[in-house]
């Protein structure tokens, strides 16, 4: 019988869906952090239920082949990289089959038309946002970085091997001038203290770079110096506060206030210029969701003569990305801001058949279809984590467009809702998974759902 503290030789064999290595004891199931496949390791057993524990790494007795030592040295104890230890050829291995495996158990399709995993050409310094959680430390001192994994405990550090490279000037100039002039950080148990957490975005295409300050407070004190400091780093356009007085883990509050600069920066995917504000939904990862929404593109199918209603629209990315090809594009988000934001990304990029309401997709779209006679040839959606509301799948099935495109960041919630189409009418035609966050356990997937009664020609 495994107990809590016994110290056990185990085989790693297999990764869960959180990234912690699977290995067995004598039949008894044991989860362990930071370990690969086919590791062979010494651990002590923190937790023990009746069928499986976790336990902590102790030694690497011997290392797994697809094993590597993470460029970054706090890899093992920062929330952000979960498997930066396994060779990236092995990570986009891993991610493949999170996916099938829950298409399978989840959404029992047996027959799974997979293409391959769109992996990253260098997945390093890929992030355009970022976002820095500011304490101190038992001693007193500031410190800035990254919670540790499942705590909120900050590990101290000025460089982040998959955040946009200008953050190391950025952070190392907003230690100096924390301390230099006593900001004093936020205390999360006291609810005291201003300076809670250091919001970073960078334009890849254009260069441009945000700093937002989330404060607990109206203004921040020294504001002539803050400026003269970051307008030094190249690329500065956006430097703002962002109000956030509550009592909550929430990062951002809704008020943001211009320092210096604009209260946005732009960037572009693809040819689509976009406007991203401190507040806005964009992909972090600008290189991937270029490939990423070229192949919602491809997967649409778009001869020119389609209506595409895009639920979930956000500030417009996926919208405006399949304007080009749609001869009408609606979004749909029930965020008022996104909406605001979506329509003046359709005005500077001159698209003019793209139109944008702000509700619950599942109101909006039977209603412009009852009401106004409005078709839905193709459907796309980009939810978040929790996946789609069923009300909205069964608005889907209701309206029956030809295809659904689905862009999901989660496999489980993906299976469920595909499954729940399929039910309704909805043929599985293909898969592609696209890694976005390389060395995380997260992976973005695009789907082509098609009616049966259209699935020969789709």
């Amino acid at each position: 019988m495994v107990k809590k503290n016994d110290q056990l030789i185990v085989t790693i064999e297999d990764i869960g869906a959180n990234g912690e290595g699977i290995g067995k004891y004598q039949g008894y199931t044991l989860f362990i952090k930071n370990t690969a496949v086919g590791d062979k390791v010494l651990v002590k057993v923190m937790k023990a239920g009746k069928s499986y524990g976790y336990a902590r790494l102790m030694e690497i007795i011997e290392p797994s082949a697809f094993r590597v030592s993470p460029i970054c040295p706090i890899a093992g104890k920062c929330g952000g990289c979960q498997i930066m230890h396994l060779d990236y050829e092995k990570q986009l291995e891993y991610k493949e089959d999170k996916v099938r495996n829950c298409l399978t158990k989840i959404g029992g399709f047996d027959k799974i038309t997979m293409e391959p995993i769109v992996g990253m050409d260098y997945p390093y310094y890929y992030r355009n946002k970022s976002q820095f959680p500011v304490g101190k430390n038992k001693e007193g001192k500031v410190v800035i970085g990254f919670y540790a994994s499942r705590t909120h405990s900050i590990i101290d550090t000025d460089h982040c091997y998959i955040g946009a490279d200008v953050n190391i000037k950025i952070i190392k100039f907003m230690r100096s001038f924390t301390e230099k002039y006593n900001i004093e950080p936020y205390d999360e148990v006291k609810h005291t203290g201003l300076l809670r957490h250091i919001l970073t975005r960078m334009g890849y295409k254009t260069g441009e770079v945000m700093v937002c300050l989330v404060i607990n407070g109206k203004d921040i004190p020294h504001k002539n110096k803050l400026v003269e400091g970051l307008r030094k780093i190249p690329g500065m356009k956006s430097i703002c506060l962002n109000i956030n007085t509550s009592n909550t883990n929430v990062i951002l509050g809704e008020k943001v206030i211009k320092v210096w600069g604009e209260t946005y920066i732009e960037d572009y995917i693809g040819k689509v210029k976009y406007r991203i504000s401190p507040l806005s939904f964009f992909q972090v990862n600008p290189i991937q969701t270029e490939k990423l929404y070229n192949l919602a593109l491809e997967y649409a199918d778009l001869q020119g003569d389609e209506v595409v209603w895009d639920l979930y629209c956000g500030i417009g990315t996926i919208s405006l990305f399949l304007a080009e090809k749609a001869k009408k594009v609606y979004g749909v988000e029930i965020i008022p801001q996104a909406i605001e934001d979506a329509k003046v990304n359709a005005r500077i990029n001159g698209i003019d058949n793209a139109e944008f309401y702000v509700g619950a997709a599942e109101e909006i779209l039977p209603k412009k279809h009852k009401e106004e006679n409005i078709s839905a040839d193709v459907i796309v959606v980009d939810p978040p984590r929790k996946g789609c509301d069923q009300k909205l799948l069964d608005t889907i099935i209701s309206i029956a467009p030809k295809k659904v495109v689905y862009v999901s960041c989660d496999p489980a919630t993906l299976a469920r809702d595909l499954k729940y189409l399929h039910e309704g009418g909805y043929e599985l035609k293909k898969v592609r998974p696209v890694d976005q966050f390389g060395h995380s356990v997260h992976v973005e997937t695009v789907v082509l759902m098609c009616a049966s009664s259209e699935a020969g020609k789709c």
